[in-house]
């Protein structure tokens, strides 16, 4: 084998060990009723409410059965402030995964953990933004989108 084709066989396992494993931004994908919500244990079902976290020294992705268990399980991360934090959340209508800090939330609604809120893609009516869904939150005057 000349030293061409080594340097191109070396390209390529580089670059499909590059390719393989957890993707390093946006969601994973979910194993409905198999992974479990790393703040309360309960297994991820309801593909309405489902959440998602990408952060920390390896960039990694947890998952929440709610919202309100992402924000709670958020703060209490020494990198949660951190810019390249992701968070994301599934549509309340189409099921699709959303920036959960663009999104428009809106409360009185049945979720997993009873936090009250959906998350919807585009501004409605009565809905809140992210800031604000998570200082209703964080002051446990959250369940079943009971307002302040």
């Amino acid at each position: 084998m000349n030293l061409r084709r080594i340097a191109a066989l070396v390209c390529l396992v580089v670059s499909l060990a590059a390719c393989s494993g957890e993707p390093k931004t946006g969601p994973v994908e979910i194993k409905w009723d198999r992974d479990g919500c790393v703040h309360c244990g309960m297994a991820l079902s309801d593909r309405h409410f489902a959440a998602q976290v990408r952060g920390g020294t390896k960039h990694r992705a947890y998952k929440f059965d709610d919202i309100g268990c992402a924000i709670e399980w958020l703060k209490k991360q020494a990198w949660a402030t951190d810019p390249d934090v992701e968070i994301w959340v599934t549509e309340y209508r189409s099921g699709k995964w959303i920036n959960a800090r663009k999104a428009h939330y809106i409360g009185g609604k049945t979720s997993p953990m009873a936090y009250g809120y959906a998350a919807l893609e585009q501004d409605a009516p009565g809905t809140i933004d992210f800031e604000e869904l998570s200082k209703r939150v964080l002051a446990k005057d959250n369940r079943q989108g009971i307002k302040p």
